[in-house]
């Protein structure tokens, strides 16, 4: 069994619709990229969503202006899990920012400290995530296969910045990880 915390980020129809303004191109890998992972973990799995708030303040506001379709209540159909993760997610956890390091994740991390992060999207919320929780020091892997981006350039970029913060931040695979290479 693979050691840490698996946190499953935004794994969501509103990532996962191609008809989506939010859509990632290569969700479907991601996805596959996960379920892999997914017995490994057993219990030690989180889910996390992003929903919209109820009113958003401050530099929100203008984000929510561009995107007016995504201020709908958490129990809206974008905002939940895809049929695939829905019934394995025990554990969900909701925030409307970027990142998902709050403290409930904090504390579901703390006893082996290692955060491994898989999901959506590489360059918004994967990468919101991992900084904060390095900062913490938590050792934080990011599975590069079991992750997307916005495009395949922007998902690329995201994992290069990433791993320049190495050894707190590591960028492995699922085999990696799996083979407890990492």
């Amino acid at each position: 069994m693979t050691t840490g915390l698996l946190t499953v980020i935004d794994m969501q129809r509103v990532f996962a619709d191609r008809d989506s303004p939010w859509a990632a191109p290569r969700f479907a890998e991601a996805a596959a990229g996960v379920r892999r992972l997914l017995p490994a973990f057993g219990d030690r799995v989180t889910f996390t969503r992003f929903v919209a708030p109820a009113r958003p303040d401050g530099a929100w506001r203008a984000y929510y202006e561009q995107w007016p379709f995504a201020l709908q209540p958490p129990d809206a159909e974008l905002w939940q899990l895809t049929e695939e993760f829905a019934d394995r997610a025990r554990q969900v956890l909701d925030a409307t920012t970027f990142g998902k390091w709050t403290p409930e994740l904090a504390r579901r991390a703390a006893p082996e400290g290692r955060l491994v992060l898989a999901g959506v999207s590489t360059d918004c919320c994967v990468l919101s995530t991992a900084l904060p929780a390095a900062d913490a020091g938590v050792e934080v892997l990011v599975v590069a296969d079991a992750c997307a981006g916005a495009d395949d350039d922007a998902h690329a970029k995201a994992l290069h910045v990433l791993d320049l913060y190495r050894p707190l931040i590591r960028v492995t695979t699922v085999a990696e990880l799996l083979e407890g290479t990492t």
